[in-house]
């Protein structure tokens, strides 16, 4: 097992090669689709089990409607989440992970962490930032 210096030389160096690839780089676009405001929090939410609309709408209530629409569609476009419609009067509707989207479950946890960990030392470097600004 590496340690976390070769570790983190070996994602540099992939980022490194995505970078040189010619068009556009798969990594940002990657990270650009789960890293908007909404993704995260939908597939984390996602995480415990499948949704209908309003029960994503209620666990996520600052995003509206449209927003939540729209972020459902982009993930189910990148294969993340499924739909599936149930044969009900009126017919409902359940969003679920696909493999996929479960894949970044524990990629997600560990940023969490991370965040988690070291929100007092990027706090205090935004005072600190900002007393010089």
């Amino acid at each position: 097992m590496q340690n976390a210096t070769g570790l983190a030389e070996t994602y540099i160096e992939r980022w490194s090669a995505a970078a040189d690839l010619s068009g556009p780089c798969p990594v940002r676009d990657v990270l650009d689709k789960i890293g908007d405001k909404w993704s995260m929090l939908l597939v984390m939410t996602l995480a415990c089990g499948p949704k209908r609309f309003n029960e994503l709408h209620r666990e996520v209530p600052d995003i509206s409607q449209k927003m939540l629409t729209q972020t459902l569609r982009d993930l189910q476009r990148d294969g993340l989440v499924s739909r599936h419609v149930f044969d009900t009067k009126p017919p409902s509707v359940e969003y679920r992970l696909t493999d996929l989207g479960h894949s970044l479950i524990v990629p997600f946890g560990q940023l969490i962490e991370w965040a988690n960990q070291s929100m007092p030392s990027i706090a205090k470097s935004r005072v600190s930032f900002d007393k010089v600004a």
